[in-house]
């Protein structure tokens, strides 16, 4: 069976951003096959996706982040098996072992996430509608599927509460409602209505972590700005190796904020890639 990892990005800043998700795809020793899902024809620069693939079905979302398309990579995805990556992440490590681990399940998400310290996320500062709502703590930002009954069952009920997520926030959200929608919590939505928490996370077993650099899931005592980039440095080595204050980062590096993007960075993987 195909596998593949897939990032969904529309927009100039999202594809650049994806680029250099698959970069580091690429630097960190993975070969599984990337490709780009997408809204726009644009050029496959450096051939560094393997595959780009347009979404021919109406785009009703033009908000910034595209909540409300992002149920279609089930339905775009040229693998049998997929990882699906917001495109604001790095990939830090050779991640095809996780493969093996997705064997048993059809579709997984991550419910833990950690600081830049590696130090597991425990505030609720995002997560109120999910704790106020007893809804189960997915995140959907980095996920895996296989082409399944289940999986398939999953999309199509994703695409309803997308499509009509006033009324499933209403009845599944009444704590906390939230002006936006969230993929995170439409997720958590369908898990709940099809009984699957058992099925598509695993409690137990610490996989699939990522750092998540949402600033105030870094738990600091003062904050000088609602950015983290403005509150600690970052440092990127000649060998790519990634540290945030005086933490290597390794894994997932989930890094939320724009700007965390410049030329000097994509260049630095660029010339480990291309060479």
């Amino acid at each position: 069976m195909s596998k593949g990892i897939l990032i969904y990005a529309t927009g100039e800043k999202y594809i650049k951003q994806a680029y250099l998700c698959a970069l580091s795809i690429k630097a960190s020793g993975n070969s599984t096959p990337v490709s780009l899902f997408t809204d726009d024809e644009i050029e496959n620069k450096n051939d560094v996706f393997d595959k780009i693939v347009i979404n021919k079905w109406p785009v009703f979302d033009t908000s910034t982040y595209q909540v409300l398309n992002r149920w279609k990579p089930y339905h775009y995805t040229p693998y049998d098996e997929t990882i699906v990556l917001d495109a604001d992440t790095l990939v830090l490590q050779d991640i095809t072992d996780w493969w093996s681990f997705f064997e048993k399940y059809d579709l997984f998400f991550p419910t833990k996430v950690y600081t830049y310290r590696n130090i597991p996320l425990t505030s609720d500062y995002y997560r109120k509608a999910f704790v106020e709502n007893s809804l189960p703590n997915i995140y959907s930002g980095i996920h895996y599927f296989r082409k399944s009954d289940k999986a398939h069952l999953f999309f199509k009920w994703l695409e309803v509460v997308s499509n009509n997520w006033e009324l499933f926030y209403g009845n599944f959200c009444k704590e906390r409602y939230p002006k936006v929608p969230s993929m995170d919590l439409s997720t958590a939505i369908v898990t709940k209505i099809l009984e699957l928490d058992q099925d598509v996370t695993n409690h137990k077993i610490n996989f699939l972590k990522f750092v998540h650099m949402k600033v105030h899931a870094q738990e600091w005592q003062t904050l000088r700005s609602e950015r983290w980039i403005d509150q600690i440095g970052i440092y990127l080595t000649e060998d790519l190796n990634l540290i945030i204050g005086n933490y290597l980062q390794s894994g997932i590096f989930h890094y939320v904020e724009d700007d965390f993007v410049t030329d000097e960075i994509i260049e630095a993987f660029e010339r480990k890639v291309l060479k």
